[in-house]
């Protein structure tokens, strides 16, 4: 019995001198034969701006932890190579959380129409149709110039470069990595009152394997990423168009403004003189002319500040187009605020171009294509990666026991086992973003049919507002200015009289021009709302 218990007291005696030399050895790995490789933005990291990276739920760092076994082994003979296997660390950490959104390029913000002149007289010109020079700047052409010149679109496209960088970046192979080390190097020198094993050096490389071909899934995620930042671009193109409408539409309707307060100036300069006359012979008073040259005055106040707002608008236009500012007052527009055409197809119809054509509605559902190409990226997160270990040389020296030295090599496999971190969490959180998006795509497809319907409806109104004016509003004010400017003529009222007929009259003018510029306004809102040119 005392033999069994001395034979059992040695056998945990051994034990534990085997534990603490394995923690020892542990300790001291890091600075003996282990390295630490750190790796900056490594294949697999999202990047800083936010978007795709080569692999989604890497841990970022790639290392080796060598744990030798120092155990005494004979003179004679020994096991090549090193006494453990050399386990990557980004296989035993957690993984970090996955970056699933898209950051969205910077939209172009909505320009807001300038204020036209609200003070002042005006009329309506003979002829109403005047385009404008023929070498004007046509809309067409302006909306070329303004995707080709354009300061904010040249640095949106910049995006696109930087989204072929992350398909490269996602594309990359893991590096493999080349180890050396020397074990058992006496302190001194071994003898046989202090033996010890052969002192050898190791040479090794371990390439790893993506044996559950994760390259290529971060490729298919890079790339519906890239899809995903052009259709934002489109949609990008398409609102800075939208601003380039407000700002082509102001500057034709300040155009439209100085023609009718100049029409209204010149009819006041004639009746100036005529009543001038008229009070030379005694037959008015000099109140009633006094009247017409206040009204003159607000009609020339009126025309200056209509030339001040055609600068404006320039300006404004100059620097959408990337023009010169110094140039802007050489831009001369050739276009027509007039409209009265219906519209050219039927509501069903443009609801389904917006569907095929609306770049934000693309960049939605390429999206969505995106998320779900998260998710098999995250599925196959779930197993580490192979590593291959080959070891060519292994040189034990034996010179200190007389004996000749001994070459080989090793071969050995490191496989993590997927016990507890099989990626579930950024599996579920990749899910859930499919379905986010699943649903932000229906919002979307809402929103553009509610966008369509809106762009029609105000089509419609203003359409029938510029009809109802021209036909019926305008003929039928400017009979009654025209029914007082008789009377007066043939003595029955004054002046006076006649230009208070002549302020409603301008009321209506006025009218009829807010008409025509929320109807072109209309008319552009509709090609936005659809995403391509519908109307001209």
């Amino acid at each position: 019995m005392d033999q069994w218990i001395d034979a059992l007291r040695g056998g945990w005696l051994r034990t534990g001198l085997i534990v603490c030399g394995v923690m020892l050895g542990l300790t001291a790995a890091a600075h003996a034969q282990g390295p630490q490789v750190d790796v900056d933005n490594p294949p697999g990291a999202p990047n800083a701006r936010g978007k795709l990276g080569a692999a989604l739920g890497a841990s970022g760092t790639s290392g080796f932890d060598a744990s030798p076994v120092t155990t005494q082994q004979s003179i004679f003979g020994g096991r090549p190579g090193p006494g453990a296997t050399r386990v990557p660390i980004n296989q035993l950490a957690q993984p970090k959380p996955a970056v699933m959104r898209i950051q969205p390029i910077a939209r172009p913000a909505p320009l807001e129409s300038v204020k036209l002149p609200q003070y002042g007289q005006l009329d309506v010109p003979i002829v109403e149709e005047e385009e404008g020079p023929p070498n004007g700047l046509t809309l067409d052409t302006a909306i070329e110039q303004l995707v080709q010149q354009n300061l904010n679109l040249l640095s949106l496209r910049f995006e696109i470069p930087m989204a072929q960088a992350d398909v490269l970046t996602a594309s990359l192979r893991a590096n493999p990595i080349f180890y050396a080390d020397s074990q058992l190097v006496p302190y001194g020198h071994f003898s046989n009152q202090r033996p010890g094993g052969q002192t050898q050096y190791d040479v090794n490389i371990t390439y790893p394997l993506d044996v559950w071909r994760k390259r290529k899934a971060r490729i298919v995620v890079a790339e519906a990423a890239k899809r995903v930042t052009e259709a934002q671009l489109k949609d990008a193109i398409r609102l800075q168009i939208d601003n380039l409408y407000t700002a082509y539409v102001d500057a034709v309707a300040a155009k439209l403004t100085l023609r009718f307060s100049e029409k209204y100036a010149e009819g006041l300069r004639q009746l100036l003189d005529l009543n001038e006359k008229l009070k030379g012979a005694g037959f008015i008073k000099p109140a009633d002319v006094l009247a017409i040259k206040a009204r003159l005055e607000l009609a020339e106040l009126q025309i200056r500040e209509s030339t001040q707002t055609i600068g404006k608008t320039r300006r404004t236009l100059a620097l959408l187009l990337n023009v010169p500012l110094d140039q802007s007052d050489s831009i001369e527009l050739r276009a027509s605020i007039y409209s009265a055409a219906p519209l050219p197809v039927t509501k069903e119809a443009l609801v389904d171009m917006a569907m095929a054509a609306r770049p934000d509605l693309a960049a939605s559902r390429m999206g969505l294509s995106r998320a779900r190409a998260d998710s098999r990226l995250a599925r196959r997160d779930r197993f580490s990666d192979v590593y291959l270990l080959y070891q060519p040389y292994t040189f034990q020296n034996n010179t200190p026991q007389g004996l000749k030295s001994s070459y080989s090599y090793a071969f050995g496999v490191t496989v993590a086992l997927p016990v507890y971190n099989r990626n579930q969490g950024n599996i579920l959180r990749s899910d859930l973003n499919a379905e986010q998006s699943k649903v932000e795509v229906v919002n979307q497809e809402r929103q553009v049919v509610y966008d369509v319907d809106e762009a029609i409806r105000e089509f419609q109104q203003s359409l029938d507002s510029v009809l109802e004016y021209k036909r019926e509003v305008v003929p039928a004010s400017k009979a009654v200015r025209d029914t007082a400017y008789r009377r007066w003529q043939g003595g029955e009222t004054s002046a006076l009289d006649y230009l208070e007929a002549q302020q409603e009259f301008n009321d209506v003018v006025k009218q009829y021009r807010d008409a025509l510029v929320r109807h072109r306004n209309a008319m552009l809102d509709l090609n936005t709302a659809v995403g391509t040119r519908v109307l001209p």
